[in-house]
């Protein structure tokens, strides 16, 4: 099984290397993604599952 693996991922490698910019536009499409990806979780962490800061929140 491990044989395979890595049998698998050079032959990925060796796919990647020929075509540069195929390799190029992929990772720039996982970089955006990710970084979008990211972004928009901060965005709603920030202002939907935090609670928000009230001044004597724990008197009633």
């Amino acid at each position: 099984m491990i044989d395979d693996f890595s049998r698998d991922v050079r032959c990925a490698v060796r796919t990647l290397r020929r075509a540069p910019l195929f390799t190029a536009t992929a990772v720039v499409s996982l970089a955006l993604g990710i970084g979008a990806n990211t972004l928009v979780f901060s965005v709603v962490n920030a202002l939907v599952l935090k609670p928000l800061p009230a001044l004597r929140a724990n008197r009633t």
